[in-house]
């Protein structure tokens, strides 16, 4: 491809090193004034690094293989969280899981690297995963081999597109954090203290309230379980294949499109069945979508189907929560469910093993309810409302922008899209 080439990283760096650890057992290693970078660390940030949990002392780094790092090096993790590349914005040393790439700035642009080794990272990590000792070393990261294009100044270019891109997404994680904060308290106190008949929250010196086994309620409030005001069912069975006159492919959702009170419909699969089993599986406005299993995060989440898609089914790992009418509301049920006391329930009742858990229809049935009026129950959801749709916006946003990232990065680091056409006719120009 003209204007591109391939070089070995190694062609690309001044220097490639990794760091070591002082004696642990030395204190007076430890507490100086040289931040010392942890796999922790690059964890706990984004793209830049600028602090770390543990200093050392001078004497730390002469009697250790940790050694000064400048700043804007890449760091990059080679042990446990393998493959996570960070820009280091302070001088730094590093422990012995830690390379630090010191780049050629006439060779390469600092940010176009760091976004090549991220866009690289799920092939290092699946690549290594098939070796016995699940560990890079520096001779593996010597020998990848880097795209890129020969301009720097177009390396620096398709950089500012990723970096912008990446702006939009911690702006909006901040946002997400805040309004989780704003909802998390809000809700809690719309479902443990209600909305009396005049709009007002509830409280102990105005209102009578009574214990009950998912704590205080009002006493006009009862206790059921899901199973007694809603019908509950599983979704298809992926893996039959069906073809013929008698079937039809319909759109379905999955896990991954059941988020934390949102569905993100970014990638929604299809699935061709018998029309017969059609009505079985289809979804209605006002069915409550529950995740059967996966990370503790994942499990339980409940928001509402509002039609967004015609015909569309559910799959076996997402359950069909169908409210009777006059009972319980949807978007009531949906706040239950994602609300702390419902993560706790269904982290306590689920079936767990490590970092997942997953629960099953009996247990989702007994799943106790605190249960209002119906008429309460829909004042409750117009505020949760409120609360909720500057959140599920933004979580929609960040969504989109993460795929945005993905698109771009595929598209630019590889030349597939070229972000300076004008560069080329320069080229063309000058020779």
């Amino acid at each position: 491809m003209k204007g591109w080439k391939t070089s070995g990283l190694p062609e690309l760096l001044r220097l490639m090193k990794s760091g070591g650890t002082p004696d642990t057992t030395r204190t007076d290693f430890y507490g100086g004034d040289i931040p010392f970078v942890s796999i922790e660390d690059m964890t706990a940030t984004n793209k830049y690094l600028d602090s770390t949990t543990k200093t050392l002392t001078d004497d730390g780094l002469q009697h250790s293989n940790a050694w000064i790092v400048p700043d804007n090096s890449i760091l990059y993790s080679i042990y446990a969280t393998l493959g996570l590349p960070r820009i280091n914005t302070i001088p730094v040393a590093t422990n012995q899981a830690i390379l630090a790439l010191i780049i050629d700035p006439n060779r390469v642009d600092l940010d176009y690297l760091y976004y090549w080794l991220d866009f690289i990272r799920s092939c290092v990590v699946s690549l290594s995963s098939q070796t016995t000792q699940n560990n890079l070393n520096a001779t593996i990261v010597r020998s990848f081999l880097v795209d890129h294009p020969t301009s720097v100044a177009e390396q620096s270019q398709i950089a500012d597109i990723l970096s912008t891109v990446d702006l939009a997404i911690e702006q909006t994680e901040a946002l997400i954090a805040k309004q989780q904060r704003i909802k998390t308290g809000s809700m809690q106190d719309l479902l443990t203290r209600g909305i009396d008949e005049h709009g007002n929250l509830r409280s102990e010196p105005t209102h009578q309230f009574k214990d009950s086994p998912v704590g205080r309620i009002p006493v006009e409030w009862e206790v059921v379980a899901l199973g007694s005001v809603s019908e509950i069912s599983s979704g298809i069975t992926l893996g039959k294949s069906y073809s013929g006159p008698n079937t039809v492919e319909l759109p379905y959702l999955r896990v991954a499109n059941v988020q934390d009170g949102y569905l993100d419909l970014t990638d929604v699969k299809l699935i061709r069945i018998p029309k017969c089993n059609v009505e079985r599986y289809e979804l209605r406005v006002g069915d409550v979508l529950m995740n059967e299993g996966g990370d503790f995060d994942k499990l339980g989440r409940g928001c509402v189907w509002n039609g967004e898609i015609e015909h569309c089914l559910h799959q076996n790992h997402v359950f069909k929560v169908r409210p009777k009418q006059g009972l319980l509301a949807s978007d009531y049920l949906a706040a239950v469910s994602s609300s702390p006391y419902g993560k706790s329930f269904f982290v306590l009742a689920s079936k767990q093993s490590t970092n997942l858990a997953s629960i099953n229809s009996t247990q989702l049935k007994s799943f106790p309810i605190p249960l209002p009026e119906y008429c309460e129950q829909l004042r409750i959801e117009k505020l949760a409302k409120q609360y909720t749709s500057v959140y599920n916006e933004a979580m929609r946003r960040l969504s989109k922008l993460r795929s945005l990232k993905t698109a771009l990065m595929q598209d630019l680091l590889t030349g597939k899209v070229r972000v300076t056409p004008l560069l080329d006719k320069m080229e063309v120009t000058d020779g």
